[in-house]
Order: structure tokens, then C-alpha cells, then sequence
């Protein structure tokens, strides 16, 4: 009896225990992002920027789309190291993400800082979003999002920079498709490649973890492709 214990004790904690682990999934998510001056001032001068995103994320074990982003915005330098931005972003959600297929709108705001050492980069990005989904609630979800990322020289391969990134998302309020408090976290690492002097591309890969509530959490491992190109 005694041996019979433990398997008893598994068998009966079992149900519990599985509703605990996150539902896992493959994906591939691929995104360009453009940024630059906006006008005919010269670009040296000009602190007007413009930011243009295209993402599509496959899910599913990476066989069907599950979500597409198109960013847009514009941004104001303060200087060589930072600046600030606006913008509006359309999201289109499938499954796994959500049960059901739907379209999201956001606005959203930014802090960019960065710099640059014989050591590496540094960058951050600090980002309030609001969240629009009248069909579910017609109370708007703000989601605050910090990003730190770090960027190094691969002395042995010229042009290429290994990458460690980490975002954390916080739900400042809660609506009937948000939970209050923690979203999710993403850290992602890889390499990144410079094509020319206004183009890169990285490449690696991305764990997504997400705080849902009323449903699984869910935990993604991402390949990762982005092109990012700046004038």
C-alpha cells in the first residue's frame, strides 16, 4: 500500500496539476519596420520622424496566420539618443491567440532612448497602448510595455552583432478581455546582420509567455525574421 501511495497522490493531484501548464505552441513571426525623417528639410536637422511596421505572425505550429499588426507613427527627436512618438496600430487575431477571429485598434505612445559604446548598444523603448475591442467592451485597456535591449559586435564575423532583448507588458486596467496587472513577457535572443548603413536584418529566437485570464497561459517559442530599415 505504502508503494501504491505516491501513483495514488499523482493520479488524484493530475487534473489540477494539468490545468497549470501553459499551452505551448511553434511559431514564426516575421516583421519589417521602417523609421526616417518626414519632409524635404534635411535630414541632418529635421526632428520629425515617421515609423512603418508590417508584421505577420504564424501560429498553430507556424501553419497558419494568426495575427497581422500594421503600425504607423510619427515621432519627434530630442536629440541623437532619444525620442518621442505617436501613432495608431490595426490588428487582426486569430487562433491560438483568441477563440475567436477578431479586429483590434490601438493608439499608442513611446519613448525611445539609445547608445552607443565600443562595448555595444543599448536600447530602450517605453510604450502605453490603448486598446480598443468595442464588439467585447466598450472600456478602452491601457497596457503599459518597457523593452531593453542590448546589442554587441561579433569581433570574428564582420557586420554581425549578437542580440538580447527583453519586454515586459503590465495591464494597467482591467476590461472583459484583460486582466489587471501582469500580460505577458518576451525575451528574445539572436543575431542580427547589417545589410548596408540604413538596413539590418535579426534573426533568432523569441519565448513568449502570456498571463490569460479564464484561460490557459500560454508559452510560445518563436523564430523570429525582422528587417528593420532606417534612414
Amino acid at each position: 500500500m505504502r508503494r501504491l501511495a505516491p501513483s495514488l497522490w499523482a493520479l488524484l493531484i493530475w487534473p489540477g496539476w494539468a490545468a497549470c501548464l501553459p499551452f505551448q505552441d511553434f511559431q514564426i513571426w516575421t516583421a519589417i519596420t521602417a523609421k526616417g525623417t518626414l519632409g524635404l528639410v534635411d535630414p541632418a536637422t529635421n526632428p520629425i520622424r515617421f515609423w512603418l511596421e508590417g508584421q505577420g505572425r504564424y501560429g498553430n505550429d507556424s501553419t497558419t496566420l494568426s495575427q497581422g499588426i500594421l503600425r504607423a507613427g510619427v515621432g519627434y527627436a530630442l536629440n541623437d539618443h532619444s525620442s518621442l512618438w505617436l501613432g495608431y496600430a490595426y490588428v487582426p487575431t486569430m487562433q491560438p491567440f483568441t477563440n475567436q477571429s477578431r479586429n483590434e485598434q490601438r493608439s499608442w505612445q513611446q519613448y525611445l532612448w539609445s547608445t552607443r559604446s565600443e562595448s555595444g548598444q543599448w536600447n530602450l523603448r517605453t510604450r502605453l497602448e490603448q486598446r480598443y475591442r468595442p464588439d467585447d467592451d466598450s472600456k478602452v485597456g491601457w497596457r503599459f510595455r518597457q523593452q531593453v535591449k542590448f546589442s554587441q559586435p561579433i569581433p570574428a564575423w564582420a557586420g554581425w552583432n549578437w542580440v538580447l532583448s527583453d519586454e515586459l507588458f503590465i495591464n494597467v486596467n482591467r476590461t472583459s478581455y484583460t486582466n489587471e496587472g501582469f500580460n505577458q513577457n518576451r525575451i528574445f535572443v539572436g543575431l542580427a546582420y547589417r545589410l548596408s548603413e540604413s538596413m539590418h536584418t535579426e534573426i533568432g529566437y523569441l519565448n513568449q509567455f502570456s498571463n490569460r485570464d479564464g484561460a490557459p497561459n500560454q508559452l510560445h517559442h518563436i523564430l523570429s525574421l525582422a528587417l528593420y530599415l532606417d534612414d
